[in-house]
């Protein structure tokens, strides 16, 4: 089969021919219908040798068709159309016993690693699931513009369901950067909170974008951003502030940011750091990094893209234009997110 694959530390992800993977014990193969590239692939790409195995086969993000079921997999049939939920986890321990395998304390030592960041992953003709368990019903969404749900919608929905109360009507809530999880992270908020959206971003397009998906205001994301939302506000700041891009100037801009009592939620990996105590952020602040989302809040993910509360910007890639696709989001010129579909 072809795989879109990193093969060595500097060089640039490669389509190449590799065997068509078998079903183990348990396993399920799909038959991928469309795969979603992500920036936490080029994070993946810029760590030094030895982070993780090469060469491995890039794709956090997969839809497919159920194809072929390993021995005593069960649950699932030929041909039911699945998204795979990429945080996996031990299944045992009280993390993963509520779904919460985004946050299993035994993977790591396990050597469980999720499908693109470790073990193999979406971005090829087919894809080895390890545990039914992983396989969400896509049911009627279509597989090209649903696959970034399951990141890019689940990421942002994980980080504003755990600031809920932080957010009832007459809330501000800031959204810095509108891109693939920013202009997802605009429209969860204007579905299940009360809360009045600022976005910001430094490309005039993509403010257009979050103008687009329902943001209150959009702003230039400058050395001006702060003080704009403070005179906003009346002064107050925004009781939610979501960075999704995690760099040292747009930590700076939550920090002034940020009302007291309020909450700093750092879900893109810019590589910043947010010092947080007294006389660094306001009384009361707290700071999270949360990592993509529990299974249930997949399904509702999905439920909301049901009932078109939600959708992603998508351009679509064949395979071979994969290359490419990844050379325009280290560019910043992708509008939303790349998805691959291995049959174009």
């Amino acid at each position: 089969m072809r795989a879109v694959q990193y093969r060595s530390v500097g060089s640039e992800p490669e389509v190449v021919e590799i065997p068509t993977p078998e079903p183990g014990p348990g396993q399920v193969r799909l038959k991928v219908t469309a795969a979603g590239l992500c920036h936490s692939d080029e994070f993946v790409m810029s760590l030094p040798e030895g982070a993780f195995p090469l060469p491995m086969t890039l794709g956090h993000e997969g839809v497919g068709v159920v194809d072929a079921l390993g021995p005593g997999a069960t649950g699932v049939s030929i041909g039911d159309s699945m998204a795979v939920y990429g945080a996996w986890g031990c299944g045992q321990c009280h993390a993963c016993s509520k779904g919460a395998e985004n946050y299993c304390p035994r993977a790591s030592a396990l050597g469980i690693q999720p499908p693109g960041l470790g073990a193999p992953g979406a971005l090829a003709e087919y894809l080895i699931v390890d545990d039914v368990r992983h396989l969400v019903p896509l049911g009627d969404l279509d597989p090209v513009a649903a696959v970034s749900l399951t990141d890019a919608g689940l990421t942002p929905y994980h980080a504003i369901v755990s600031s809920l109360g932080a957010l009832p009507a007459g809330s501000t809530a800031v959204v810095i950067g509108v891109g693939g999880l920013g202009h997802v992270g605009i429209q969860i908020l204007r579905a299940i909170t009360g809360a009045t959206v600022i976005a910001l971003d430094v490309s005039e397009e993509k403010l257009q974008l979050a103008r687009s998906v329902g943001a209150h205001r959009a702003l230039k994301s400058d050395e001006s951003a702060a003080a704009s939302i403070r005179e906003l506000t009346g002064g107050v700041g925004a009781q939610a502030v979501f960075d999704f891009v995690g760099a040292p100037p747009t930590l700076e801009i939550a920090r002034q940011t940020v009302a007291m009592d309020g909450v700093i939620q750092i879900v893109g990996i810019g590589g910043g750091t947010l010092p947080t105590g007294f006389f660094s952020t306001p009384m009361g602040a707290t700071v999270r990094a949360p990592y993509w989302g529990t299974r249930a809040e997949l399904l509702e993910v999905l439920d909301l893209a049901r009932c078109g509360a939600i959708h992603v910007e998508v351009e679509r890639f064949t395979l071979d234009e994969a290359p490419e696709a990844y050379r325009r989001l280290h560019e910043g010129t992708i509008r939303g997110r790349a998805v691959v579909v291995p049959g174009d």
